[in-house]
C-alpha cells in the first residue's frame, strides 16, 4: 500500500442529485437510475458544479467520496476488486499509473480516448487526461523584481531565498513534481536539493491556494504552486488587487511540469454504463469549457481553447519525461519521509 503523507482520512460521502431521471434530458423516465461512485480527488469546490452538470445531462445518480489523491489511490489499493467505486477522477498522471500498475483500471474506448493527444494519456488507454496544468512560480511583484525570479527550481536552495520559499509537501501536484525531478536527474540529486530546501528554512503549507496567499500577502517571497491559482484568486478578489504573479523556468527545467488531472475506469464499474458516460462527459465541449473558463485549466480536447491570457500549452517547456513515469509515488513519499518534509 502507498504511505500517503498526514492522517488518511477520507471526505464524508456526497450524495449529489438525489431524484431520478428528469424529464427532457433525453433518458428513459421508466428506468431506475443507475448507482454510480467516483472517488474524486480533485475538491468539490473545484468539480461539484461539473459532476451536477453531469447528472442533470444523463440522469445517472452519482454518489462522489472526495479526498487526497494519493490517499484514494492508497483506499483503492487496498481495497482490489472489492471497492465500491466505478471510477477514479485523479488530480494526477502518476496516481493513475499507480493504480493501473496495480491491475486496477479497464480498458478505455478507443474513440473516447483518441480526442485526447497521446501524450497526455495511458500508453494503453487504461486512463485519460482530462485537464491540463502547469507547475509555476509564483512571486511577489513588490518584493522580487520579474528579472529576479528564479530561473530553475534548484535556485531555491540559496540563501539568498532563506525563509522565503513556500511548498506543500502533502499535495498530490508536489509529489508529482519531485517524481519527475526524481526521473529526470536522479534520487541523489533530488535529495540533495530537498535537503537544501530544509536546511534553508522552506516554508511549507497545506496546499497551492494558501502557497499564493501567503506570497501575495508577503509572507514569503515566492512559492511553488500550479498555474490555475493566480486565476482562481483573480477571479475572487481582481486581478488589480493581487500582488503575485506566476512565472515559467527556463526550458526543460522540472518545475515547468505539465501534469493532467484525469480519470480511469475501475474492474468494479467496468459493467456500469455509468462510467463510460462520465469519461465521456468529462472529454465533452461541455465539460472542457468548464476547465478553460471555471478552473482556467487546460482543456485537452482538440476545438476547445483554453483562456487568451494564458501561454499557449504547446509553449510550456517542461522535463523530458512521459506521465506514465510519474507512478513511483510511493518512491517520492519515502524520500520525502526520509528528509522529513512528511
Amino acid at each position: 500500500m502507498i504511505k500517503a503523507g498526514g492522517a488518511i482520512a477520507l471526505a464524508a460521502v456526497a450524495v449529489l442529485g438525489l431524484s431520478a431521471c428528469s424529464s427532457g434530458d433525453g433518458a428513459d423516465p421508466t428506468q431506475e437510475a443507475a448507482e454510480f461512485v467516483v472517488y474524486s480527488g480533485r475538491s468539490e469546490e473545484l468539480v461539484g458544479p461539473l459532476i451536477e452538470q453531469f447528472e442533470t445531462a444523463t440522469g445517472v445518480q452519482t454518489e462522489v467520496r472526495y479526498g487526497d489523491t494519493a490517499e484514494l489511490a492508497a483506499q483503492l489499493l487496498e481495497e482490489g476488486e472489492n471497492s465500491p467505486a466505478d471510477v477514479f477522477f485523479a488530480q494526477d498522471a502518476g496516481a493513475l499509473q499507480v493504480v493501473q500498475d496495480e491491475g486496477l483500471t479497464t480498458a478505455l474506448p478507443t474513440a473516447v480516448v483518441d480526442k485526447v493527444p497521446a501524450k497526455f494519456r495511458s500508453a494503453d488507454d487504461q486512463w485519460v487526461g482530462t485537464s491540463g496544468r502547469a507547475r509555476v512560480i509564483v512571486y511577489n511583484t513588490e518584493l522580487v523584481p520579474a528579472d529576479e525570479v528564479p530561473k530553475t527550481v534548484f535556485e531555491l536552495t540559496d540563501p539568498k531565498w532563506e525563509g522565503q520559499v513556500g511548498i506543500a509537501p502533502t499535495n498530490a501536484s508536489f509529489q508529482a513534481f519531485v517524481t519527475a525531478m526524481r526521473v529526470t536527474v536522479g534520487e541523489e540529486r533530488t535529495k540533495q536539493w530537498l535537503e537544501g530546501l530544509i536546511a534553508n528554512d522552506v516554508q511549507t503549507f497545506e496546499n497551492n491556494l494558501a502557497i499564493l496567499d501567503a506570497v501575495n500577502a508577503g509572507a514569503i517571497e515566492v512559492g511553488l504552486a500550479n498555474h490555475y491559482y493566480w486565476y482562481e484568486k483573480a477571479a475572487e478578489i481582481g486581478a488589480e488587487n493581487l500582488k503575485v504573479r506566476n512565472a515559467a523556468f527556463e526550458a526543460g527545467d522540472p518545475g515547468n511540469l505539465v501534469n493532467v488531472a484525469g480519470v480511469a475506469i475501475l474492474p468494479t464499474g467496468a459493467d456500469n454504463p455509468g462510467s463510460e458516460q462520465f469519461v465521456e462527459f468529462l472529454l465533452s465541449d461541455e465539460a472542457q469549457q468548464y476547465f478553460a473558463d471555471v478552473t482556467a485549466e487546460y482543456p485537452l480536447v482538440k476545438g476547445v481553447a483554453a483562456r487568451d491570457d494564458l501561454p499557449p500549452l504547446s509553449q510550456i517547456d517542461g522535463p523530458d519525461l512521459t506521465l506514465d513515469q510519474l507512478a513511483d509515488l510511493r518512491g517520492t513519499q519515502d524520500l520525502l519521509l526520509q528528509v522529513g518534509l512528511l
